[in-house]
This record gives C-alpha cells, sequence and structure tokens, in this order.
C-alpha cells in the first residue's frame, strides 16, 4: 500500500537541502538573505559567479515561474536579481527569503531520489539528470535501503556509461562519493516512513568528479499504511501430495472426449502415471477402462492424495468436505466462474478458500489448466502438451504459457520438472510454487509468469528466497496496479512501474527477460549449463559472418567481455589450424577443420583459465550437406553414403565434444546453429538435444542467454554468495 498523497506537503528548498545533508547528500555552500543588500554581502562571501533563487515553504518549482537567476558576475547583478526576485513574490507563497549559492559548473548532470511506490515500497533512483531527465529516462531503481554493492550495480547500470568515466577533460565520476548519496537516500527512505519522494535534479557532477546537489526538494505525505499480507506458503507435504500423489481422483469425469473430465483423466493415464487413478461419474460410468464412482466416499480411505476437479463450481464445497473426508491433501480446480466472473464468483472463491484452510486441503487455482509432475510421470491438464523430464520448474498465471513453455521443452529437449498454472491463485500464488521448487530435489531452475500484481513488496521478498536457493527466471505481462505516487517530482515522473519492479528483481537476484521465448532460453541454460567463473567469452567459429554478428552481440551487453586471445593460447591453436586463421577472438577455423580440429581447439580454449565459457558456432553444416547427398537420387552410390556417414558422425562428434568439456572444465560452452530450428533432425543439433542441453538457433540468443548466467554469478560472487 502507499501513502495518502492528498495531503502531501513539500518541504522549502532550505528546509529539504538540511534533511538531505543529514543524509550524506553534498549540499552547495549557500545563504538564505532578506534584502538585496545582503544578498550582495551573500555572494561576496561565497565567490562570483552566483545563483540567486526565491525561497518560501509554499514554492516548489521555481524555474516554471522564473524564480531562478543563474550566472550572476557582479553585485549590481545580484542586487538587481535579488530585487526582482522578491518583487515577484504572490501572497500564497507565504513568507519569502532569496538563497544565494555558488554557481556549481559541470559538463554532467545526474538525478537522484526516493519514490515510495504503492506496490514496492521506498524505492531509490539515480539517473542521467539535468533538463533531458524525462526525455532521456536512463534511470535505475532499488528498493530501499540501498547497501554499498547494491548502489554501485545502481551505477553500472545505467545504460549512459561514458558519462561516469573520463569526460571532456573531465575527471570520472566519484562513485564512492556516489555510493554514499545512494545509501545516504536509501537510510531517509527506511528510516522517515513519512518521505513520500526526495527530487535532487540536477546532482552536478564537478570538474573533479565529485558530485553537488545545486537543487532538492522533499515532500511529505502520512505515513505509509499496512499493506497486505501474504498468506502462509502451504506444507511440504501438501505440495507433495499435490506434485507427487499416491493416487489421483478426477471428479467429473467424463465418457465425452471434448469435456474436461475425459481429456484430464485421457492425460493421466496416457502419461504413465503409476499411482492408482480413480474417476467419480453421476452415473458411474466406465470412462478409457476406470470404473468411475457415483460418489467421493466410494473411493477407499487413503487411496489418493489429489482430486482433478472438473465439475461446476457450485458443488465444490460439499466436494472439498468429502475428500478430506478420504484423506485427500490437495485439490486442483478447472473450475470457472469465481474471482475471474463477478463480485459473486469472488465471494464464493474467498468462501472456498476458507474451507480449504480450515480442511487442511491445498487449493490450486480455480480457473486453472493442469498440473505437471515428470519424476511421476504425471500430466493431469486440461490441455496437451506433455513434456520431457528435466529440471525447470515452472509456474504461471497463464495456462496459455505453461503450454507454451512446454511445447518450447518438447521442441528443444530441455525438460521440465513441475508445472502448473495458478489459475486465479486464490489460495496459492506464483510465488508460493517458486518457493518450494527452490527445496525441490527434482527443479535446477524456478521459471514463471506473472501478471497483476498487488502486493510488489511481499511478491518479491518471497521470491527472494526462492532466488538466493536456486536460479529463478521471470517474465512479467502487463502492469502493476497503481504507479508511484510522487506528486510535484522528477522522480516522479521517471518512475515507471515496470522500471521498478525490475530494479527490484534485480536486487533480490531474479533473472528477469523480456519475453517469453527469452525466459525458456535463460531457464534452459540454468537448467543445463555450470555457472562461469567470470565474464570472458570465447568464439570459436567454422564461418566468419557468424562469429562477427555474435562478437557484435558480445561487446553490446553490459555484463560481458569478448576477450582479447591469451598470446600462449593462441601459440596452441597455432599448431592446429593454417597460418590464416583469424589470430584473434572470434577464433575463425577458415576452413582449415579436420577430423580433429573443432574438438581439440575447443579443449585448448575450455583448459585455458582466462576463458570463462565459449560459444560454438557452425554445427551441423557437414551434416546440412549429407542431407542434400541422402535425399538426392545418387545416393548411396559413388561413395555417398560413407562420406554422408562421415559428414553426421563428425557433428555429432562435436556436440558430444562440447558438452564433455563443458563437464570436465565446469565452464559454459554454448552450441549455436539456424539448424536446431530449420532441420531439428540435423545430426548436429539431434546430438545436443541427446546431451540434454539446448542448442541455441543464433549467437545472438546463445550471448543472451549467457548474460543471465554471468549476471547471476557477479551477483552471488558480489554479496560471498
Amino acid at each position: 500500500m502507499g501513502h495518502d498523497t492528498t495531503n502531501s506537503t513539500t518541504l522549502s528548498e532550505r528546509d529539504s537541502k538540511a534533511l538531505l545533508a543529514d543524509y550524506s547528500v553534498p549540499i552547495a555552500g549557500e545563504r538564505f538573505v532578506g534584502t538585496p543588500a545582503a544578498a550582495v554581502e551573500a555572494a561576496n562571501e561565497l565567490g562570483y559567479p552566483v545563483v540567486a533563487k526565491l525561497n518560501g515553504d509554499a514554492i516548489a518549482h521555481k524555474t516554471e515561474r522564473g524564480l531562478v537567476k543563474l550566472r550572476l558576475g557582479d553585485a549590481a547583478a545580484v542586487e538587481q536579481a535579488a530585487t526582482d526576485l522578491l518583487a515577484a513574490a504572490r501572497a500564497d507563497d507565504g513568507e519569502v527569503d532569496v538563497l544565494i549559492a555558488p554557481m556549481i559548473s559541470g559538463n554532467r548532470e545526474l538525478i537522484a531520489g526516493i519514490v515510495r511506490d504503492p506496490q514496492f515500497g521506498p524505492t531509490v533512483m539515480l539517473g542521467v539528470g539535468g533538463i533531458l531527465a524525462e526525455a532521456v529516462a536512463d534511470v535505475v531503481f532499488r528498493p530501499a535501503p540501498v547497501d554499498a554493492i547494491t548502489a554501485l550495480e545502481m551505477i553500472d547500470d545505467l545504460a549512459t556509461q561514458k558519462l561516469l568515466g573520463e569526460f571532456r577533460g573531465e575527471a570520472a565520476v566519484d562513485r564512492s562519493q556516489l555510493v554514499e548519496v545512494l545509501t545516504g537516500l536509501g537510510r531517509l527512505a527506511a528510516e522517515r516512513s513519512d518521505v513520500a519522494s526526495v527530487d535532487i535534479n540536477p546532482l552536478i557532477v564537478e570538474a573533479s568528479g565529485r558530485v553537488v546537489a545545486v537543487d532538492g526538494l522533499v515532500e511529505l505525505a502520512a505515513a505509509a499504511t499496512d499493506r497486505a499480507v501474504l498468506r502462509a506458503r502451504p506444507s511440504d507435504e501438501q505440495f507433495q501430495a499435490l506434485f507427487e500423489p499416491r493416487g489421483v481422483v478426477v471428479s467429473g469425469a467424463s465418457t465425452h472426449p471434448g469435456k474436461f473430465g475425459f481429456v484430464s483423466l485421457h492425460n493421466i493415464l496416457a502419461s504413465g502415471f503409476a499411482g492408482a487413478v480413480f474417476g467419480t461419474n453421476l452415473k458411474g460410468e466406465e470412462v478409457l477402462g476406470i470404473q468411475t464412482v457415483a460418489d467421493i466416499a466410494e473411493v477407499p480411505d487413503g487411496a489418493a492424495d489429489l482430486v482433478f476437479v472438473c465439475t461446476p463450481a457450485v458443488g465444490n464445497p460439499d466436494l472439498l468436505r468429502a475428500c478430506a473426508a478420504k484423506g485427500i491433501r490437495a485439490a486442483f480446480l478447472t473450475s470457472a466462474g469465481y474471482g475471474e466472473a463477478d463480485e459473486a464468483g469472488q465471494r464464493a472463491e474467498d468462501e472456498l478458500v476458507a474451507l480449504a484452510d480450515d480442511l487442511g486441503i491445498l487449493l490450486a487455482g480455480p480457473n486453472g489448466q493442469g498440473v505437471v509432475s515428470t519424476p511421476v510421470d504425471l500430466c493431469a491438464q486440461i490441455v496437451a502438451p506433455n513434456p520431457p523430464a528435466g529440471g525447470i520448474g515452472v509456474a504461471s498465471q497463464s495456462g496459455n504459457f505453461v503450454s507454451t513453455f512446454l511445447n518450447m521443452s518438447r521442441a528443444s529437449g530441455v525438460g521440465i520438472s513441475r508445472a502448473i498454472s495458478a489459475g486465479n491463485a486464490a489460495a496459492v500464488s506464483v510465488a508460493d510454487y517458486l518457493d518450494w521448487y527452490a527445496d525441490d530435489d527434482a527443479t535446477n531452475v524456478g521459471l514463471a509468469y506473472i501478471e497483476g500484481i498487488t502486493d510488489g513488496q511481499g511478491l518479491i521478498n518471497r521470491l527472494a528466497g526462492a532466488a538466493d536457493r536456486k536460479p529463478l527466471v521471470l517474465v512479467k505481462g502487463g502492469a502493476t496496479e497503481g504507479g508511484a505516487q510522487a506528486a510535484a517530482s522528477h522522480t516522479g515522473a521517471l518512475a515507471a512501474n515496470d522500471k521498478i519492479f525490475d530494479g527490484a528483481c534485480r536486487s533480490v537476484g531474479i533473472s528477469r527477460a523480456p519475453s517469453v521465448s527469452a525466459a525458456f532460453d535463460a531457464a534452459a541454460t540454468f537448467a543445463t549449463q555450470p555457472l562461469p567463473a567470470g565474464p570472458n567469452v570465447m568464439v570459436l567459429t567454422t564461418v566468419g559472418g557468424w562469429g562477427v554478428v555474435t562478437a557484435d552481440a558480445i561487446t553490446s551487453a553490459d555484463d560481458l567481455v569478448l576477450m582479447d586471445i591469451p598470446s600462449d593460447l593462441e601459440a596452441s591453436i597455432d599448431e592446429l589450424l593454417p597460418p590464416r586463421w583469424s589470430k584473434n577472438n572470434p577464433i575463425d577455423c577458415a576452413g582449415g577443420e579436420t577430423r580433429d580440429t573443432v574438438p581439440d581447439v575447443m579443449a585448448l580454449c575450455a583448459a585455458h583459465p582466462e576463458v570463462h565459457s565459449i560459444i560454438y558456432l557452425g554445427l551441423g553444416i557437414q551434416s546440412n550437406q549429407a542431407r542434400m547427398m541422402r535425399e538426392g537420387r545418387f545416393f548411396p552410390d559413388h561413395g555417398l553414403e560413407r562420406i554422408v556417414g562421415y559428414h553426421e558422425r563428425q557433428d555429432a562428434r562435436f556436440a558430444e565434444a562440447a558438452h564433455e568439456l563443458s563437464v570436465s572444465t565446469g565452464k559454459p560452452i554454448l552450441t549455436c546453429t539456424e539448424l536446431a530450428v530449420a532441420d531439428p533432425d540435423n545430426a548436429g543439433p539431434a546430438a545436443v538435444r541427446a546431451t540434454g542441453r539446448l542448442c541455441y538457433s543464433s549467437g545472438g540468443q546463445a550471448v543472451a542467454a549467457l548474460s543471465h548466467l554471468v549476471r547471476r554469478q557477479m551477483y552471488r560472487s558480489a554479496r560471498g554468495l
């Protein structure tokens, strides 16, 4: 929840700066005077040129009213400026005086501040400032308080890094001082719940690299109201009943192949679930070889842990009571007509949640698509597909995106451990599932789609614990409800919900992806590749153009380094490749490949201590030619059968070498070819899939995925994790 800003108060510049100075914000020397003569005396003491401003408790934005006079170079200019400013005062300005301050100069301006977001609470901001602040919108946010590590990460996350280094003859920004400013603002936000916003614009970078605030406004408002409290997460025993049940009851099993009660029962049986399977049907019909019963009371006591509900909402309260009597501890509800429908549906949903709590039943849904658990061959869904087994745990507020992730799993061969659509998430949230996945031995990485955030702080707090224990990849749809309420400040105007959410994710080590496909790529990479020790990337390619484009992508990535090839590695590779090879990174084999060249060069790179990861391009070229030979009218004569087999074995061997070297060295080796999509049966990408790894369709796709690994390693390393 946020502040009530209807009765907010903006402090005068004098009071704002006094408060900010107590929290490590450097303020320029200045004087407050009541007469033109006193203004001249103050200017003489401070030294010319100076700035003059009209100051008053009711005056916030001075520039719009012409209440700021810049570059006053002598006593006459100061006297005239002070006279004009005092004459410009209005009755509603209250008591006024004139501020005289040194004219601080610098070619660079930053903006810093605080915004108290209704979803994510007090948040610290840093960005490029001045008159272009809102136009450029190069800003980053982190939840308050902010420690020194996080402050440095904020500085590094600014896109306009050139402004922070040596610039037009001026020194690089003093990062240690800027860290003090950000951590100070974080303390202010945490200690003063009545501070609704702080706007320091500009924060000028002087030629020495030191920063100084020449403008600062603080807005006060009523103390924050209590925010919603997250429900307690279901117990491990309840999650066990959901994902690894001894038996499953399909409530509302049907003989009609178009109904949920038929499809879900079919999918449970077709997926090979080895536990007991039951169905309820008012007529007691046989469905797919299962003799259904008319009432749940006829299911043997203790034979099932999970009920998959395909019955109308009206009968679900009695159904849950009957299930509890049979020892069932988890229920997945496909039933619609609840909170997504209308107010009456919301009341019914709330009552059902309360009932499930009283009965000790985990309530998944309602209005959900299903649950998948590959360790027990369970696919209890009202739609396909059934994915291969693997290490990705999926939780989504959208059932459609569960299907998307599972389809991507089938296409890529990178498998799923658990998957669930949260539906209305009435009792169990996406964060709850991800938190359980973080302790699940079958899951290596959490993957989630979320939308409709109503308690941003609570969500991030719960996800933070999960992200500490396992990698967590998140993609968000839509905007958070409400927005940053920071009236009368540039900080508030720049505080787009998405930027605040992104900063919250970065602060706790969550890997946020820009799209559903990029999210799956990141999760699949976490699930199948080790974390690199650092950012240095070596590119190995059999074709020059692919290497150039991939090198460009690495150079553009904030977290990766296209390393220079070490001299000893260059000398070793010289012995394997002809003199025309590139002799730099990317390593272009220049058509000099022999039977062992690619594995041997890859092995030299992987073994070198300065190389942290490798991107390998060009897999499948030989097998692509082999496919044309195999499909042509001359096959298998003219020696084609032998050469086709050789080409296909070579590409498979290259893929296997990449996998084995990654395992033996503990370094990521990402293999890329467009044939992963264009011809997935090609021996190269097929062999990559057989190793359990993702075959990337382009160097850019691999670079984006690798960035997530490097970012997580940097986050954990900076915090000693």
